[in-house]
């Protein structure tokens, strides 16, 4: 995104304040943002804070007459690269099908002919009215491309679809619109999340992976042009745009999901896998029978099976999460399980579920820190140093 130009229109519902995570992103990315605040983004989040992280004024009217002597908003509107309108409220998707012109956001939207990009958030029944669906389909008609909301909690209480997609979700569809496609024609295999091994029906042993490093990872290399299999453990997070999904839950059903998705030219196992396993009771185990005792078998080594197997991807990277004594755990895992590259991070102090991560790159000439980065941005160095590479 270095040299480029986003103008970040947001709009007016609780999903604002992620807006700001966005832009810093943005940011860090390399993009140029400009702000447009809607009055009603104007309640939750403020001027100040956006100009602060663009390091530019924020536009809010139509009618302020030092805005329009400076940059009037025809030329506004075809100033950026992109037009990203985060979040897109239905009543902002409404006035933009109809094409009103009623406000700062709407007019830029009209006079425009550079890319639109809409992220829509609201409430489930308003994203599920046909007036929204006959709404995003005239948008999409017209060139738009649409973020498909994800399904979740809101702040209204209510569970399902309308939830503003997660930040690298949003980082990776304005990743795909920009990016040059430097893995077009080469398919990827992606591990990501924690494995699920049972004990009896109710219980099972878990990790507390969250799966958004390997999931960022998955639409990072899929914005650069990658078809990407992404094979996810037990996790409730969005599929990234133009990944196939396939879902397991033990370690040896992502073993064989792996093996089916075979042959591939990059496979990245960023899973936290189960090393190991138990014979599972058919029936709940009851108290009352004394202890049970649960007899462990190993898991099959995924990466370690894939770096010796036939058909062995071109490119193969493995993940390390470790606690403590870092760089020469990571380095001993490197060659005892036959990868050429291998990330590794401590997960002592928080790494899971959080949006950020502090990885070491290992390959045969070395060690690199990449210091603390979020997981998105993470994933988008990776897949760049994995298409420069290949």
């Amino acid at each position: 995104m270095h040299g480029k130009t986003i103008l970040l229109i947001v709009g007016g519902g609780i999903a604002a304040y992620k807006a700001l995570d966005l832009l810093r992103e943005l940011r860090r990315a390399g993009a140029r943002v400009l702000p447009v605040l809607t009055e009603g983004g104007s309640r939750f989040v403020t001027p100040l804070s956006l100009s602060a992280l663009a390091e530019a004024p924020v536009r809010t009217s139509l009618w302020t007459l030092e805005d329009e002597a400076t940059m009037g908003h025809i030329a506004l509107s075809r100033a950026a690269d992109l037009i990203l309108v985060c979040p897109a409220t239905a009543d902002l998707m409404a006035r933009a099908a109809a094409g009103l012109a009623d406000d700062l956001a709407t007019t830029l939207l009209l006079a425009t002919d550079t890319p639109v990009m809409m992220a829509p958030a609201m409430n489930v029944r308003m994203w599920e009215h046909a007036a929204t669906r006959a709404n995003a389909a005239t948008l999409v008609a017209r060139g738009v491309t649409i973020v498909p909301p994800e399904v979740g909690a809101m702040a209204c209480g209510e569970t399902g679809p309308g939830r503003l997609p997660e930040l690298p979700a949003l980082m990776a569809a304005v990743a795909a619109h920009f990016g040059e496609k430097k893995l077009a024609g080469r398919h990827a295999i992606v591990t990501a999340g924690p494995t699920h091994e049972a004990i009896d029906p109710v219980r099972y042993i878990a990790n507390r992976s969250s799966g958004k490093q390997g999931f960022a990872v998955a639409g990072a290399l899929a914005a650069l042009g990658a078809r990407v299999s992404l094979i996810a453990g037990p996790v409730t997070l969005a599929t990234p745009a133009g990944v196939e999904r396939i879902d397991v839950e033990s370690a040896r059903d992502m073993a064989a999901a792996v093996e089916a998705a075979l042959p591939a030219d990059i496979a990245v196992m960023v899973a936290a896998v189960a090393d190991w396993r138990v014979e599972a009771a058919a029936t709940k185990i009851k108290k009352g029978s004394g202890m049970p005792v649960l007899r462990l078998e190993e898991n099959p080594d995924i990466l370690a099976g894939l770096a010796q197997h036939p058909l062995r991807p071109g490119r193969l990277i493995g993940f390390a999460a470790e606690t403590g004594d870092l760089l020469a755990k990571a380095a001993a895992k490197r060659v005892a399980k036959g990868c050429d590259w291998l990330v590794a991070n401590d997960v002592s102090d928080g790494v899971f579920g959080s949006e950020d991560n502090h990885v070491h790159l290992l390959t045969g000439a070395g060690s690199e820190d990449w210091g603390k980065a979020s997981k998105a941005a993470i994933a988008r160095r990776l897949a760049m140093r994995i298409a420069d590479d290949i």
